[in-house]
């Protein structure tokens, strides 16, 4: 007999994180308290979140919880396989077993960890994908559908905050390149 799936995440853990995302004012704060919050949710080994670099196609941990510092240094995260990754097909990818999966890049090092499977839920802004949040479990699970549909709800929330705040960043810089103009080359603009 198969054993059905139990959700996780309810409306109310829903609103919450939703919440979050659109209020907080500092985005790394945010970045980590999702992944602590996606871990505990799912009573998981831990959680990390990427952003993906595209021009070195390598996937960067801007967030962790409930992972060891050693399992963090394994090494850089290339993006592989196009028709099997998430970051490119912008679903989400389960592997039910790290040890013996080929899209799985350091299986030796998810056994010294004690990780067993993992979800990657595909972060993005609008169509891009521009990361990834990854959920370890110390034993083989099944998730609701409705947790991973919420999920990449989030995920898609948590994206465009990320491009929200670079966006941001950008225009800071170009206000601060402006501020240093001569005045005589600031004539007919509004700033």
């Amino acid at each position: 007999m198969k054993k059905e799936p139990v959700r996780k995440f309810y409306l109310k853990e829903f609103m919450a994180i939703s919440h979050a995302i659109s209020t907080y004012e500092d985005l790394n704060l945010l970045i980590h308290h999702l992944a602590e919050g996606a871990g505990r949710a799912f009573k998981a080994k831990g959680c990390s979140i990427f952003l993906l670099d595209d021009r070195e196609n390598q996937l960067f941990r801007v967030a962790s919880y409930g992972l060891s510092a050693e399992y963090g240094k394994k090494g850089p995260i290339f993006v592989k396989d196009e028709s099997e990754d998430g970051t490119y097909t912008g679903k989400p990818v389960f592997i039910q077993d790290m040890q013996n999966d080929p899209r799985v890049q350091y299986p030796e090092a998810a056994t010294k960890e004690g990780i067993v499977s993992m979800l990657s839920i595909p972060i993005k802004c609008r169509k891009a994908t521009i990361g990834l949040l990854r959920i370890y479990h110390a034993k083989p699970l099944v998730f609701h559908e409705e947790d991973i549909d919420a999920l990449c709800i989030l995920a898609e929330h948590l994206g465009l905050a990320i491009e929200s705040n670079g966006l941001n960043n950008f225009l800071d810089k170009v206000k601060t390149a402006m501020g240093s103009l001569p005045v005589r080359m600031l004539e007919g603009l509004s700033l």
